[in-house]
C-alpha cells in the first residue's frame, strides 16, 4: 500500500499558504481506521439511543434477553462496548500530530491554529449535547485536544509511559471502588443498586422522557448536562481520554497506525488483542452471569478483587490494539480495496458521519421524532445499525466524488482557518 505521510516541502512557503490537508496528502491506512471505527460507535451507541442507560452497566434490566437478542447484546458486550471509544480516541490523537507537523513543515506555528480547532469543536459538541443528545464525546476531544497537544514532540516511548498512566487512573480508582464494597454503607449499596437494577417508575421516567418534546429534552440537558461536565468523574474521564490520544501519538511515531511495521509486529498485535482480550471479555460475561449481573464481584479478599479488576480491565483494552493491527493487515495487504476505500471515505467525513448518527437516531427513537424509544428490541436495533452502515459506506464516497470535505468537515476548517475553504473538486489533481 502507498504510504502518503507528511514530508516537508523543499519549496518555502509562508504561515499564510496553510491550509486543510487535500485528498494527495492523506494518509490512507488512518482513514480506513477511522471510518471502521466510526461505525463502531454506532454499534455500540444505539442501545442508548433506543434503550435505558442501565442496559449499558446490565444487560438485563430491559428489553427481551433470549434468542437473537441475547446473541446481539452478547456481541456487543464482547466485541463492541468500550472498544471504539479508545480506538478513535488514539486516532484523534495521531490527527493532532499529524496537523502540527503539516503547519510546521511549511514554516508555520500550530498554536493558534489548534486552539481554534479546539475551540469550535468544543462550541459544535455544545450544540451537539443540547440539541441533539446527551452523550457526546466531542466536548471531551475538544478539551483533551487542548492537552494533548502539548505533548506531541516527546518520543513515542514517553507518550506511551504516560498516556498508559492517564488511561489506569480511572482502573485503579475502580478496582479501589470493588475492592471496598464490603464497607459501603446501606444508602450507598441502595444508590449502586438502584443503578445497576432501576425499579419499574424509574423505567417508565427514562422512557417517558426521552418520548417527550424537544424543548422539554433541551430544558432537561440544560439542567443536568451542563453541570455534569464539570463534576470529578469527568474530570477523571478528560484524563483517561488525553491519555488515549497520547497513545495514538505514540502509535503514530512507531509506525503502527501507517502500516510500516513489520508484518510480524502486526500480527503478534493481532493475535494478543483479539487471541488475549475476546477471551477474557467471554469470562466477564460468564461471570457477570452467574453473579445474576451484580457488578461487584468476585467475591474474596479485597486485595484479590483489586488486583483481579485491574488485570481484567487490563486485559480488556487489548482488544482495540488488536482491531488497529487487523485492519492496518489487510490495507498493506491490498485486499478488500473497494471495502476499504468506502471506509476511507466514511473517515474522511468522521464528524459529519458521527452527528448523523444522532440526527437519524434521535429521529427514530425521541418523541420529536417517530418516538421508537423503548420499543425496538436488540435485533431490531442492529438492523438499524446496518441500514446506517449501508447507506454511509454508499453516501460517503459518492459525496467525496463532488466535494474535497463532507459538510461539517468543510464548516470545521472553514471556522479553523476563519476563512471559507474551497468545497468543489474542479479537477483530477485536486
Amino acid at each position: 500500500m502507498k504510504n502518503n505521510s507528511l514530508k516537508p516541502s523543499n519549496v518555502k512557503e509562508t504561515a499564510k499558504s496553510i491550509a486543510p490537508i487535500v485528498p494527495s496528502q492523506r494518509i490512507v491506512s488512518i482513514d480506513v481506521l477511522r471510518g471502521f471505527a466510526l461505525l463502531g460507535i454506532l454499534a455500540s451507541n444505539i442501545q442508548v439511543f433506543a434503550m435505558i442507560y442501565a442496559v449499558v452497566i446490565n444487560p438485563t434490566v430491559f428489553g427481551d434477553f433470549t434468542g437473537g437478542n441475547y446473541v446481539v447484546a452478547l456481541l456487543t458486550r464482547v466485541l463492541v462496548q468500550g472498544k471504539f471509544y479508545p480506538l478513535f480516541s488514539m486516532l484523534f490523537g495521531a490527527g493532532i500530530y499529524l496537523m502540527a507537523q503539516k503547519v510546521e513543515a511549511k514554516g508555520g506555528k500550530p498554536e493558534a491554529q489548534h486552539l481554534r480547532r479546539m475551540i469550535w469543536l468544543i462550541v459544535i459538541a455544545w450544540l451537539h449535547i443540547f440539541l441533539f443528545w446527551d452523550y457526546d464525546i466531542l466536548f471531551y476531544y475538544g478539551v483533551c485536544g487542548l492537552a494533548a497537544f502539548l505533548f506531541r514532540k516527546i518520543s513515542p516511548r514517553i507518550l506511551l509511559i504516560i498516556g498508559l498512566i492517564l488511561v489506569f487512573i480511572p482502573v485503579f480508582q475502580s478496582a479501589d471502588r470493588q475492592a471496598t464494597r464490603s464497607v459501603k454503607t446501606p444508602e450507598q449499596l441502595a444508590a449502586i443498586s438502584s443503578t445497576l437494577r432501576p425499579n419499574q417508575e424509574k423505567i417508565d421516567q427514562e422512557i417517558a422522557h426521552y418520548q417527550g418534546s424537544w424543548t422539554a429534552l433541551m430544558s432537561a440537558r440544560v439542567r443536568v448536562r451542563w453541570p455534569g461536565l464539570w463534576q470529578i468523574g469527568a474530570l477523571y474521564l478528560l484524563g483517561m481520554y488525553t491519555g488515549w490520544m497520547l497513545l495514538g501519538m505514540a502509535l503514530f511515531k512507531f509506525g503502527i497506525l501507517t502500516a510500516k511495521v513489520s508484518k510480524r509486529v502486526l500480527w503478534l498485535f493481532l493475535v494478543l488483542g483479539l487471541g488475549i482480550g475476546i477471551p477474557f471479555r467471554f469470562y466477564h460475561w460468564i461471570c457477570n452471569s452467574l453473579h445474576n449481573w451484580d457488578l461487584w464481584f468476585p467475591p474474596g479478599p479485597s486485595r484479590f478483587i483489586y488486583w483481579e479488576t485491574i488485570l481484567r480491565t487490563a486485559v480488556y483494552l487489548l482488544i482495540p490494539l488488536g482491531y488497529i493491527a487487523g485492519i492496518m493487515l489487510i490495507c498493506r495487504s491490498g485486499k478488500l480495496r473497494r471495502l476499504t476505500a468506502r471506509l476511507a471515505a466514511v473517515g474522511r467525513m468522521a464528524l459529519t458521519n458521527y452527528l448523523m448518527h444522532s440526527a437519524i437516531c434521535t429521529f427514530i427513537f425521541f418523541g420529536f421524532g417517530l418516538g421508537l424509544f423503548g420499543k425496538v428490541d436488540r435485533m431490531g436495533q442492529l438492523l438499524v445499525v446496518l441500514l446506517i452502515w449501508v447507506f454511509q459506506l454508499w453516501f460517503s464516497p459518492l459525496w467525496l466524488k463532488h466535494f474535497r470535505f463532507g459538510p461539517m468537515e468543510w464548516l470545521w476548517r472553514s471556522l479553523t482557518y476563519w476563512k471559507m475553504q474551497p468545497m468543489r473538486i474542479r479537477s483530477k489533481n485536486t
